[in-house]
């Protein structure tokens, strides 16, 4: 039994370094060999480069034993670090020596502040070219100051390092050349009460998982007494209501496994198997002295979509799963572990589902590993979720923070003004300028492509979900038209030539196209129904060679968010397993103006009786 357990969390602003110091954790206790970015073991985290669940590992380090929680970084998955924070007795907050401070430092800042929690700031990367190490630590201290940090908190200690390659220096000329630093640091900076153990059960679930063999599994701390395997519960619901249950197994982690053990201690995070509906924010207490913890609140989803059956002429092509029924199971399976998230039915229940998430990110990420396992579904408008407060709409707004170079501010400062942004801050900042915003959330979807042209590809932006305030009104919307296609076929490189002298083609020759299918970008604002199966005449042919000469315009290949960022109300993104497609919901073009044609009735008969 090891009394000497401490539990730290490792929080940043994307890309600040959060997986690549576990992974110097693990290597320099002999956990594991040195690795890269192991923590970020699935295949969506590997190819983006950033973490989106949170995990949980522990070495040893003397005679402690440390748990540590990797955790996201981007505010879509805030769910995640909201539930974790609650477990840990330390973090450390890791901030990028150049960057500094972002929004989402902001965030995952706030959030141990609140719980209570004394962090340990590293500024990390001390070895970049134009790293302002002192400057960020007054930036942070502001931060602290601004966050309503107490004197307690704001005596934070400060360590300077470069977690890739493992070295942690209490000063920026120490000649350290290991973590060490860190591992003090942790050590005086928790204090461990060895009493808990002693006292009645308290354990909080704060993550999920789930396990083919043994069920769903519930992960959390235990905040005072011991576990046995087998042992009568008592649960403390959702619902207010002490419910007795039984615990089959116990798991705790060493390394990056799960181990089973027959009890485990106070401070220590386990995983529990044989409640099969145990959900988060819910404590496991004694039956003969049970003493509930509060439960968690997740903040609400800010952000919706319909999942809906393709219903494409090319359904089915490529997918294993296209029914209702296929969708609605995934659905639940997700749900069972991802809390930030809420499934309903549509009104018209074999059509779809709308999906409620906190962010575009949230909601794609779950998109993209559905088609990776096989499903077939069209997806709707991302639309942001109002609320009624004192009887007034509310809408969500953004924290947004963008980096450009000074001739293309002027452009960014009107676009956002339009989008009726609201400027809190603008100063000069490595040779750029930093520009703050409060924006709406839904004047953010679709911009990002924009962005990137406005600023020709040198700006960085990074946005938070801020607060909820009262509507913004009217937006603009999309200002360039589609070409649609007319036909079902084969798309021809002599048409397509001929159509990017007018736009920006979405799709590349022998693509199949069907009616009512996007397949670029009209530079004008209006919709074109056009063929782009219409191939060059035998008869003009002149010489042998001649078609080698058709030269076609850019092609835009979108990725998952660029399609959803782009549609609008009226169409569609097809995703399947090995295509993603834009269209029209519908697809005939009398159907579209029938359809139109009833919107405007509908509008002006709104109007009229308001």
């Amino acid at each position: 039994m090891n009394n000497k357990i401490i539990n730290i969390a490792v929080i940043a602003h994307v890309d600040a370094g959060k997986s690549t110091l576990v992974d110097a954790f693990l290597s320099q206790s002999n956990t594991i060999a040195a690795s890269n970015q192991i923590m970020d073991s699935n295949d969506l985290e590997k190819e983006r480069g950033i973490t989106i669940y949170s995990k949980n590992c522990s070495i040893k380090y003397q005679d402690y034993k440390i748990n540590i929680v990797d955790t996201p970084g981007h505010a879509d998955f805030s769910s995640e670090v909201e539930r974790i924070i609650r477990t840990v007795d330390t973090v450390i907050l890791l901030v990028d020596s150049a960057e500094g401070v972002m929004p989402q430092t902001r965030f995952v800042l706030s959030k141990s502040l609140n719980m209570g929690l004394k962090p340990i700031l590293l500024i990390n990367k001390i070895d970049k070219p134009d790293q302002r190490a002192e400057e960020v630590v007054d930036e942070v201290l502001e931060l602290f100051m601004d966050l309503d940090a107490n004197n307690e908190q704001l005596e934070f200690p400060v360590l300077y390092g470069i977690a890739k390659q493992g070295v942690i220096k209490y000063q920026m000329d120490d000649d350290s050349t290991d973590l060490t630093p860190l591992f003090e640091t942790i050590i005086k900076q928790v204090k461990i009460d060895e009493t808990l153990k002693d006292k009645p059960l308290q354990m909080q679930v704060s993550n999920l998982a789930y396990d083919d063999y043994i069920g769903r599994l519930g992960i959390g701390r235990i905040y005072q007494g011991t576990l046995e395997e087998n042992q009568s519960v008592m649960v403390y619901n959702q619902q207010g209501e002490l419910v007795k249950k039984k615990i089959n197994q116990i798991f705790v982690y060493q390394g990056l496994n799960r181990v089973s053990v027959s009890k485990a201690y106070a401070n220590d995070i386990v995983v529990v198997s044989g409640i099969s509906d145990i959900t988060i924010g819910e404590t496991i207490t004694n039956s003969d002295n049970p003493q509930p913890l509060p439960l968690i609140d997740i903040e609400k989803p800010t952000m919706s979509m319909n999942f809906l059956v393709n219903k494409s002429p090319f359904a089915g092509q490529d997918g294993k799963y296209l029914t209702t029924r296929n969708i609605k199971d995934r659905l639940d399976k997700e749900l069972e572990v991802n809390v930030g998230l809420s499934v309903n039915p549509l009104e018209s229940a074999a059509d779809g589902f709308k999906v409620s998430g906190r962010g575009e990110l949230h909601l794609s990420i779950l998109l993209e590993n559905m088609r990776r396992e096989g499903y077939e579904i069209a997806v709707s408008k991302p639309e942001v979720i109002y609320q009624k407060i004192d009887g007034k709409l509310h809408e969500p707004i953004e924290r947004v923070q963008i980096d450009v170079p000074e001739e293309y501010s002027g452009t960014i400062i009107n676009t956002l003004n339009n989008k009726k942004g609201e400027m809190i801050n603008m100063y000069t900042k490595n040779n750029q300028i930093r520009i703050e915003y409060l924006l709406p959330t839904r004047a953010l979807i679709g911009y990002n492509g924009q962005f990137i042209n406005d600023t020709h590809g040198e700006g960085i932006m990074v946005k938070i979900f801020d607060s909820y305030q009262p509507y913004k009104g009217e937006l603009p919307g999309r200002k360039n038209g589609v070409f649609i296609s007319q036909v079902t076929g084969e798309a021809m490189s002599y048409s397509l030539m001929n159509l990017s002298e007018r736009g920006t083609m979405f799709i590349t020759p022998k693509t199949p196209v069907y009616e009512g299918m996007i397949v670029g970008m009209n530079s004008r604002s209006n919709d074109l129904v056009v063929n782009p199966t219409k191939n060059k005449k035998l008869t003009n042919v002149r010489a042998s060679g001649t078609d080698e000469a058709i030269k076609l315009g850019t092609v835009i290949i979108m990725s998952l968010e660029d399609a959803l960022s782009f549609i609008e109300d009226d169409e569609l993104v097809e995703i399947t397993p090995a295509n993603i497609r834009l269209r029209k919901k519908e697809l005939n073009e009398i159907d579209r103006k029938k359809t139109k044609k009833e919107v405007a009735t509908e509008t002006t008969l709104t109007s009229k009786v308001a």
